[in-house]
């Protein structure tokens, strides 16, 4: 029997996730200075706030993406093309835990993980096998890859080399966004100045081989599902993404050439709102970093571009099928905010992988959105509400003050290093998870409207055996390589992480050598050791 539910009484003060105080009516006296052209503007005109693109949705409808990765090559592909036969627009790859910590499949320390949370990669044959039978021409890629992004990308740029495909014309994107691995995800291999050195390696290879690559997807995402506010969401996103600029500067590329390659990846949460004005706050912000601190002159340098995430962390394993309402009010605010490229978040994923019929479902949400409601026939919809610009300007306001204070401790890596930025995030998870145990929060089905007894849902379960086949085809490949180009093959990798010289051309030298994921991880290793994270009391 499904608990009777308590009479709705008001919060006495009622504040957004972020804290900013929500008044019980706008007027046009909360509008402050929106208007000004140079702040409001136009879309596709600096400072972007309602849009990089002058026609946006009307010329051009978001990438529609569904990430997806699961056991091997061959069952990850099946469910790529299964995607593709329903309408995505766009791929975008999950990888395993071994591959994205530079582990091959049969390292001792990958036993139990290999396909778990995403496909395993070891070698070049298994990136044929992932993306056999598409083109990869006609396709935008997207890998959700950081530590072991340069070789996951050069494995790409070797399989397209093999079918005579000018890998000048692959588009899509790498994450390579390591600097929030040691603030909220923990995937990192190197310490903090080597990493950064192999990020930049990547950004000046392929913006002369792959000109159309997202060389970064410099990401809030991952923060906010550790716990960040909005605000901090973006405040933190823009700051690794100014120590990604000051990098790449120092290491002697011209901001113009790469800049316009940069991109990001934020979080679509519940508050509809204050998520919307969050992307709009992002756009004018980063876009005055760009040309006011960097003093960029091309104005796509200015622009952030970016790829949006239904929020994994707002999913409950309580009523299931209530997180496809949740998905569909996260995805509305993530096209009302003017997304490039959208990934929605199936149903089931509290639970585990999803299910082909989940991961559709998911699909269908964008689509409805794009072809039933109506929200892509005007560009910033919201523009002019006296809630969403006053919005706008305090989460700016507020993420402005972050900026201060990291700038004050010295720039994002020491602030890194320091743990302000881990700690900020863990008070704010901690704050938020009071409130919900205190019932401050409501969470649908988890501490109000709860049931008693729920219908079980199909679970999306991983073949054991994948993981023994994925060995033995490991050491096949060992087992049948030419031993001394992939011996010299790795020994030029370590030649050149010890002089400087660009990684990329060495690294998609031993791919094609096969070189595996974790031998090539390991020769950087002997060289540029190990991160071990500073423990903050």
């Amino acid at each position: 029997m499904a608990n009777r539910a308590k009479p709705d009484v008001a919060p006495a003060n009622p504040e957004t996730s972020s804290h900013i105080p929500v008044r019980q009516l706008y007027t046009p006296a909360d509008l402050g200075d929106w208007a000004q052209e140079e702040k409001l503007g136009y879309p596709g005109i600096y400072p972007f706030t309602r849009g990089v693109q002058p026609t946006m949705y009307r010329g051009r409808l978001w990438t529609m993406r569904q990430y997806a990765g699961m056991g091997d090559a061959e069952e990850s592909n099946k469910r790529y093309k299964y995607l593709l036969s329903n309408g995505t627009t766009g791929l975008s790859v999950a990888f395993d835990l071994p591959t994205q910590i530079g582990l091959d499949s049969d390292h001792s320390l990958a036993i139990g993980e290999v396909g778990k949370v995403g496909v395993a990669i070891d070698s070049i044959e298994d990136m044929e096998r992932l993306f056999d039978g598409i083109d990869l021409t006609k396709i935008s890629t997207s890998m959700t890859i950081n530590a072991t992004a340069s070789i996951l990308l050069a494995l790409y740029v070797a399989i397209a080399r093999r079918r005579g495909t000018d890998v000048r014309k692959l588009s899509g994107t790498v994450q390579n966004d390591i600097l929030k691995e040691y603030i909220a995800r923990g995937t990192y291999i190197y310490p903090i100045p080597t990493a950064m050195r192999i990020v930049t390696d990547l950004f000046a290879w392929a913006n002369e081989h792959v000109p159309d690559w997202n060389t970064i997807s410099i990401s809030g995402y991952h923060m906010r599902e550790a716990g960040a506010t909005a605000v901090q969401e973006i405040a933190f996103t823009l700051a690794n993404g100014s120590a990604y600029v000051q990098a790449a500067i120092d290491a002697g590329l011209d901001i113009d050439h790469f800049a316009p390659r940069l991109s990001f990846f934020f979080n679509a949460h519940n508050n509809f709102l204050e998520e919307v004005a969050k992307f709009r706050a992002a756009r004018r912000m980063w876009a005055r970093i760009m040309r006011e601190q960097f003093k960029a002159k091309n104005p796509r340098s200015w622009m952030l571009r970016f790829h949006t995430q239904t929020a994994g962390s707002t999913l409950t394993a309580q009523q299931p099928e209530n997180n496809i309402v949740r998905t569909a009010i996260q995805a509305m605010a993530a096209v009302f905010g003017g997304t490039q490229s959208l990934h929605t978040n199936s149903f089931d994923e509290a639970l585990s992988l999803p299910t082909e019929q989940a991961a559709r479902t998911a699909l269908r949400t964008q689509q409805i959105i794009a072809y039933e409601s109506g929200a892509p026939q005007t560009i910033d919809p919201l523009a002019g509400s006296y809630y969403i610009e006053s919005l706008t300007d305090q989460i700016e306001i507020r993420a402005n003050k972050y900026l201060d204070k990291i700038a004050a401790l010295g720039g994002m890596l020491k602030a890194i290093e320091r743990g302000f930025v881990q700690q900020e995030i863990q008070n704010a998870a901690y704050e938020y998870q009071q409130a919900v145990d205190k019932k401050q929060a409501t969470v649908v089905g988890v501490n109000r409207f709860e049931q008693e007894q729920e219908t079980p849902v199909p679970i999306q379960r991983i073949d054991e055996t994948l993981e023994r086949k994925q060995v033995e085809r490991l050491r096949a490949v060992r087992a049948k390589r030419d031993a001394k180009r992939w011996s010299e093959a790795l020994d030029n990798i370590q030649q050149a992480a010890r002089s400087g010289e660009n990684l990329m051309p060495k690294i998609l030298e031993a791919v094609e050598a096969y070189a595996t994921v974790g031998e090539i991880s390991d020769a950087m290793r002997k060289v540029f050791g190990e991160y071990r994270e500073t423990v903050v009391i």
